[in-house]
Order: structure tokens, then sequence, then C-alpha cells
């Protein structure tokens, strides 16, 4: 198992377009497993629901732990969304 810890850069947090990109990004990673582990809780990036429950803000703190085989690969990849400033739409 692989971890990485990151902190949420989008100013509005983890809300639902952000949580719907990293859980997309998580089905190109067949055959592994994630959970996020917070101050706020934790769970499996298996549902959207589950990551929206933990209500995360700007400047909070993410742990994201990846098993599977290209777990290095896996791990980077997410944790990087959860530092992505995403822009909804994006700006030209």
């Amino acid at each position: 198992m692989v971890e990485k810890t990151v902190k949420i850069k989008n100013k509005a947090g983890i809300h639902c377009r952000p949580s719907s990109a990293i859980l997309t990004a998580v089905e190109d990673f067949k055959g592994h497993h994630f959970e996020i582990i917070t101050d706020k809780g934790n769970t499996d990036l298996t549902s959207i629901l589950g990551l929206l429950a933990l209500g995360l803000q700007f400047g909070d703190t993410v742990t994201v732990k990846a098993r599977g085989p290209n777990e290095a690969a896996a791990c980077n990849r997410i944790a990087s969304l959860f530092e992505y400033e995403f822009d909804f739409p994006p700006l030209s």
C-alpha cells in the first residue's frame, strides 16, 4: 500500500464536480483500492456520496492510500486531483 498526503487547493472545496472528476479517474485504475483519510473521517473511493460526506474544504489535509498493481502511479494521480484547482467552467 502506498500513501500520499496533500492539501485541498480548490477554493470551493471538494464539491460535486471535483468529486465526479476524482471518481472518474479512479475508474481508470481497475483492480486498485483507494482510501481517503482526513481528520473529518475516512472513506473508500467507491461512492461519490462517501466523498461528499467528508465535507472537504480549501486547506483541509487528505491522505490518499492506494493498493493495487500500479499503486504508486495510481496514488499520485488521485492525490494530484485533490490538489488540483478546479475551475468550472474552465477559463480560456
